[in-house]
C-alpha cells in the first residue's frame, strides 16, 4: 500500500517540523503523542489528518474514571441476561455466543476496522497510569485480549495513532518509548497570522493586526487561562461578525478569550475600574 502524506489543509497550518513528524509517524506505522497546552490544535491535527486521508475517526475521549478495558469493548450483560431469561426472539442473538452481547468501544473499532482508520486517544494523561499501561500492547501490537473467552483481537490493518495530553499526569517511560512525540509549542505572531488567515481569509490587516497585538499583551498577564489560538479565531470571527476594530483602551468581546471568572474578574479590575459593562 502506497503510504499517504499529510501536507496540512485549508483549516490548518502545517509548520515544517510537525509535518515531518506526522508523515514518518505514518510511514513507520508509529503512534504519534501530541503534548502542549490547551487549544494549540493538538485534537483538530489528528481531525484534519483523517479529513485530508479520507479516513475514519475512533476518538476515545480519556477521563479519570475510565478503564482500558472498556476502551475496547463492553460486555451487555443485561441484555444477555433477559435473553437467557425470555429468549432473543426474532433477535438472532444467541446467549451462548459472547459476542452477540459484545458493544465495541473505540479502540475495539479501530482494531476490527477493514480499513485504516484514525485513532485518537484525546488528553490520555487523564487516565490513570494503570490504564495507561492497559494501552502499551494497543500502542506496539495493535491487539488486546477479551478475557472472558481468552480470544486476541488483533488489527490487520494498523490504525494511524494518535494521543494528545496537556501534561496534567506525567506518562509512564514504557507508554513514552512506543510513540514518536511533538510539543506542539505556541505559535509564533508570524505563524499565527498564518493561521488566522486559513480560517479567516478576508479579514482586514487593521483589524488583524489589532487583535494580534491585544491577544499577544493578554497572554503576558499570567492568567489562570491565557487565551490560546481557538480564542483567538473565535474572537475574530466575532469581530468579523460585529464590524469591530478592537483598541487596547477597550477591546470589545472579550469574553470570547477569558473563560475563567478569575481572570475575567481579574481583567476588568485591572482594565475597567468598577466592573463597568463586559
Amino acid at each position: 500500500m502506497t503510504t499517504q502524506h499529510f501536507e496540512g489543509t485549508d483549516q490548518y497550518y502545517l509548520d515544517p517540523e510537525l509535518k515531518s513528524i506526522v508523515n514518518i509517524a505514518l510511514t513507520m506505522e508509529k503512534p504519534l503523542l501530541l503534548t502542549g497546552e490547551a487549544g494549540t490544535g493538538k485534537t483538530q491535527l489528528a481531525l484534519e489528518v483523517a479529513r485530508s486521508l479520507g479516513m475514519e475517526v475512533e476518538m476515545l475521549r480519556c477521563k479519570s474514571t475510565i478503564k482500558g478495558e472498556e476502551a475496547c469493548y463492553t460486555q451487555d450483560t443485561v441484555l444477555r441476561l433477559n435473553d437467557a431469561r425470555f429468549g432473543g426472539g426474532e433477535s438472532g442473538r444467541n446467549v451462548e455466543n459472547f459476542y452477540d452481547y459484545v458493544i465495541w468501544g473505540p479502540i475495539g473499532r479501530a482494531v476490527r476496522a477493514n480499513k485504516k482508520v484514525v485513532l485518537l486517544l484525546d488528553e490520555v494523561d487523564k487516565t490513570e497510569s494503570d490504564v495507561q499501561d492497559n494501552f502499551l500492547d494497543i500502542l506496539e501490537e495493535c491487539q488486546f485480549t477479551i478475557r472472558e473467552v481468552n480470544d486476541t483481537i488483533k488489527a490487520d490493518i494498523r490504525p494511524a495513532i494518535f494521543i494528545t495530553s496537556n501534561a496534567k499526569r506525567e506518562l509512564s517511560d514504557p507508554f513514552l518509548r512506543r510513540c514518536y512525540c511533538h510539543h506542539i509549542a505556541f505559535p509564533s505572531k508570524e505563524d499565527m497570522r498564518e493561521i488566522v488567515k486559513l480560517h479567516y481569509p478576508t479579514t482586514s490587516p487593521k483589524l488583524l493586526e489589532a487583535a494580534m497585538n491585544i491577544f499577544y499583551e493578554l497572554r503576558e498577564r499570567g492568567f489562570e487561562k491565557p487565551p490560546a489560538t481557538s480564542e483567538l479565531l473565535d474572537w475574530i470571527g466575532a469581530l468579523e461578525a460585529t464590524g469591530q476594530v478592537p483598541t487596547p483602551e477597550m477591546p470589545p468581546l472579550t469574553g470570547a478569550l477569558l473563560k475563567r471568572a478569575g481572570d475575567i474578574l481579574r481583567y476588568r479590575g485591572a482594565n475597567k475600574p468598577g466592573g463597568g459593562r463586559y
